[in-house]
């Protein structure tokens, strides 16, 4: 029998709380607390704006965290680039630091093809043997880390252990599965897609949504896991409009709004080229954020959610 994946589970995509233009340390800590019954974070990730942050400013924000970090939690580090020293610089930074693991996007803007791929993310492995999880987003990217070259990058380099994968494609799921085995750490990478995604062989999430809900998508997760899907699907059904309304605009332009708006967070603030949430997104986010938060609550009531 195949072992278990090495990460499975609720990791939380942290936001980078900013306050005139700095790190805001003291939301950091507050942040890094409601998420701590989680398998772990994502620091300098897409929701962390991490074309927006400096690699000293990465390093401060993965040395809190390590601070505060119980033996069962994984921080999870984002060192992608679109330039590949770039990405072999920020890698070996956070590999010094001792973090449990090195989440890498595909290339963006300069749109390589499959073999340059191959060969972007062989340079980085080729610089750590901290576990990697390779990071495909072709929304953001341009460009689709294809199935047949995950494969062949994980029998090459073992320590390439996963893969978040931030689309709606089931099927592709499905082949990842299928090309991969057991073993292989596919992660989903939208909220929405929890739980079809993990119908077909997905173990676990990278969320958005569990910034400011960690215990429900928990529930959804773990539930899955436990092939309780019932169970799942009434908390996906409740939640599945915040899910959607958290990219009304840009990641984390959202999320970081309802942050500030439930004091997680001092501020909303994002650094540019984002800015904060339109007045008119703003009103839907938060009626939305009402009901969810009314249905959650009518749910826990009716709901017999199996501890964790």
């Amino acid at each position: 029998m195949d072992p278990k994946p090495l990460f499975s589970g609720t990791y939380s995509a942290l936001v980078t709380p900013f306050l005139a233009e700095k790190l805001d340390l003291a939301s950091f800590e507050h942040l890094l607390t409601t998420q701590q019954n989680l398998e772990g974070i994502v620091i300098g990730g897409t929701t962390g704006e991490s074309p927006a942050l400096d690699n000293g400013e990465l390093e401060i924000l993965t040395r809190e965290a390590l601070e505060q970090k119980k033996p069962s939690f994984k921080i999870i580090v984002g060192t992608g680039s679109n330039v590949t020293q770039h990405a072999v610089t920020k890698t070996q930074l956070a590999d010094h630091l001792d973090v449990d693991a090195i989440l890498v996007v595909a290339p963006y803007y300069n749109k390589p093809s499959q073999e340059g791929l191959f060969h972007h993310f062989s340079t980085i492995a080729q610089n750590t043997r901290k576990p990697i999880i390779l990071y495909s987003v072709p929304s953001r990217c341009g460009i689709e880390i294809a199935v047949e070259t995950v494969a062949k990058l994980h029998e090459k380099y073992p320590h390439i252990v996963g893969l978040k994968e931030a689309t709606e494609q089931c099927a592709r799921v499905d082949a990842l599965r299928a090309a991969l085995g057991e073993n292989f750490s596919i992660l989903g990478g939208n909220d929405s897609m929890t739980l079809p995604f993990m119908a077909l062989g997905a173990c676990g999430v990278i969320s958005v949504a569990s910034n400011l809900f960690p215990d429900e998508v928990q529930k959804i997760v773990q539930s899955m896991l436990r092939g309780a899907v019932a169970e799942a699907r009434t908390l996906h059904q409740v939640m599945a409009p915040l899910f959607r309304d958290l990219f009304l605009e840009s990641n984390p332009v959202p999320i970081k709004h309802l942050l500030a708006r439930r004091k997680i967070i001092t501020s909303h603030e994002t650094r540019l080229p984002l800015v904060p949430l339109t007045p008119e997104h703003a009103q839907m986010l938060e009626a939305t954020w009402a009901r969810v938060s009314e249905g959650l609550n009518l749910s826990s009531k009716t709901l017999r959610v199996t501890p964790l």
